[in-house]
């Protein structure tokens, strides 16, 4: 009589279900990724701990982060605008966000590269915030094609600067978003108002009449003169200190090159084109005409191109004028610092 041999199946595990067991077939990992997940893991648990045994005081936050948009400097730089299908957008910057979770505390965020088809041209890319307090997290998962934008139609990158650069500008819009949606609406609310105060009363005690011929000056060193300005916003003459706060943010937006000119300040029928700040960055890069050699540049206006200088095209026609310029050595040498320093501040963080 034929007996059937029964093959006993080992037992599967709640681990086998899961999918949390030890993989014994396919690659193996090596001792140091493994040992860089566990040091991971072993980070993030210590932050939460630690995030839950100091809880944040949310009215000390509140009170910091209003001190903190009441200063100038964040005030300048917590609004951004650009164009899209015809009309200006316009909300808070990246550097807002960051300021935002700093004084809020117990906010964990980065941009991570995933991974890199350097064949195909584009990398994967992640943001994430997350409110290590709350629980609350907010992730963007997305591709960036490694191609930077130019008048004769998208450049391939391939140095590794410069893929790295794009990267980081492109991560850093995400992950301005993820903070914002971890962050509480009022407080984010609060610190907008804040700002806009603030660049509203900036030198309150200097008279409005003054501080609007300065904007208009500002404006005319870029190319855009009183009409153009008086053709979108009325006279100038009746301008409020609401009406030079939303200026003092186009002009930001333009030297930034977030938006060009004759898009939030079209031309008149009949006047010159603009050329845009990116335009004028790459025409130093190019070198001066005939006419242009010998032209002298002072100190003041090669440090205000290098404090201006918004991505690395603008940084390196600084550092090209500056290394044309006819200046003595201890002028050369503080504007060396100031590169350097511009330099590290666009590597550690764009908008």
């Amino acid at each position: 009589m034929a007996t059937k041999s029964i093959v006993e199946q080992p037992r599967r595990t709640a681990a086998d279900i899961l999918g949390t067991a030890p993989q014994t077939n396919g690659a193996v990992r090596s001792q140091a990724t493994t040992i860089e997940q566990s040091r991971a893991i072993a980070e993030v648990q210590a932050a939460v701990v630690v995030a839950h045994h100091n809880p944040r005081d949310k009215a000390r936050a509140l009170n910091e982060a209003l001190e903190s948009c009441r200063t100038r400097e964040v005030a300048e730089n917590a609004f951004f605008k650009f164009p899209r299908g015809g009309q200006s957008v316009s909300g808070e910057t990246i550097h807002l966000a960051r300021e935002l979770a700093r004084c809020w505390g117990n906010i964990d965020y980065k941009i991570a590269e995933l991974s890199r088809d350097d064949e195909g041209g584009a990398s994967e890319m992640m943001a994430i915030a997350w409110d290590l307090e709350t629980n609350a997290r907010a992730s963007l998962t997305f591709i960036v094609p490694h191609l930077r934008d130019k008048r004769g139609g998208p450049e391939r990158l391939t140095d590794v600067r410069d893929i790295y650069e794009n990267n980081a500008n492109m991560g850093a819009r995400r992950l301005r978003e993820c903070i914002f949606a971890v962050l509480p609406k009022y407080l984010v609310q609060a610190a907008a108002d804040e700002c806009r105060n603030t660049l509203e009363t900036r030198n309150a005690e200097v008279p409005l009449p003054k501080r609007i011929a300065e904007a208009l000056s500002a404006f005319a060193k870029i190319g855009i003169d009183k009409s153009r300005i008086e053709a979108k916003l009325g006279s100038t003459s009746k301008f409020t200190a609401v009406d030079l706060a939303n200026l003092q943010i186009s002009f930001k937006s333009i030297t930034r090159n977030e938006i060009s000119a004759d898009d939030e300040f079209p031309r008149l029928e009949g006047s010159a084109p603009t050329i845009s700040k990116l335009d004028m960055m790459e025409e130093v890069l190019e070198g001066p005409t005939e006419e242009q050699r010998g032209e002298a540049h002072t100190e003041t206006d090669l440090l205000t191109r290098i404090q201006s200088a918004a991505n690395r095209e603008e940084w390196e026609a600084a550092e090209k004028a500056v290394g044309a310029a006819d200046i003595d050595d201890e002028e050369r040498l503080e504007l060396s610092r100031a590169l350097e320093a511009k330099r590290a501040e666009l590597v550690g963080g764009v908008q």
